[in-house]
């Protein structure tokens, strides 16, 4: 695999203060790629951004309730007023509604809260930024997904994710040209707290195959990773 040198780039990482977020954000800086952390709160990411700054690349801490539309914006002001320009974007942020048994009876808000937050901010994020990597002729955008089907009780979780998939479907090809290689990442079944205690997989495994989609440099775009078939291995 032939790597793009991302070392003093900008990286937007959304829910870093945990889980899969914190570990592409560790990544993403053993490589020298400065990280722009997200949070709800900002003392969510403070130690991580110790830890970041440590190994020597710059950092900036941003809050924002992805559910609340002017709280995006007023973090996307911040972010590009703050930062030369964000080079790649782990739409990592999701929120999981409830399990519901009693799936045929599902309520309104769970769709409501699930496109807000998983669709809408992901998608307004992406076009927030494009512009600029358009401008510099490179960027690359990672927006993950799940592999959750044959579950109707999740029906509110996973149609928001099929549309995060049609959106890069639709989109990713437009962009190509100008540099910019928008993909999709499946982190896998990961005890995380979304994926739960019971899941398979630790968190630290979504590393190495978590970079790959910011790290690719032959022009791959629209397509889905699987983080879990990196697991392991050296790239």
């Amino acid at each position: 695999m032939n790597k793009a040198d991302i070392a003093g780039k900008w990286a937007l990482v959304t829910g870093a203060s945990r889980g899969i977020g914190q570990q592409v954000s560790l990544g993403l800086a053993d490589y020298g790629c400065n990280v722009v952390l997200h949070s709800r709160e900002i003392a969510h990411t403070q130690a991580l951004a110790a830890e970041l700054a440590a190994k020597g690349v710059q950092v900036l801490q941003v809050a924002a309730e992805l559910s609340d539309q002017s709280q995006v914006d007023a973090m996307l002001a911040t972010v590009q007023d703050s930062v030369p320009g964000i080079d790649i974007v782990y739409n990592n942020a999701a929120v999981m509604t409830p399990y519901r048994n009693d799936w045929l009876n599902f309520p309104a808000e769970d769709f409501r809260t699930s496109f807000e937050v998983n669709v809408i901010s992901l998608i307004r994020i992406c076009l927030a930024l494009i512009p600029g990597m358009q401008e510099r002729a490179w960027g690359r955008i990672i927006n993950v997904t799940s592999g959750v089907k044959n579950q109707p009780q999740m029906t509110a979780y996973a149609t928001s994710k099929a549309a995060v998939d049609k959106f890069v479907a639709d989109t990713a090809g437009s962009l190509k040209e100008a540099g910019v290689l928008m993909n999709l990442l499946d982190p896998g079944w990961l005890r995380t707290d979304l994926g739960g205690p019971h899941a398979p997989g630790s968190v630290e495994s979504v590393l190495p195959g978590a970079l790959v989609p910011a790290l690719i440099d032959d022009g791959t775009t629209g397509q889905l990773f699987h983080a879990q078939d990196y697991a392991g291995k050296t790239i």
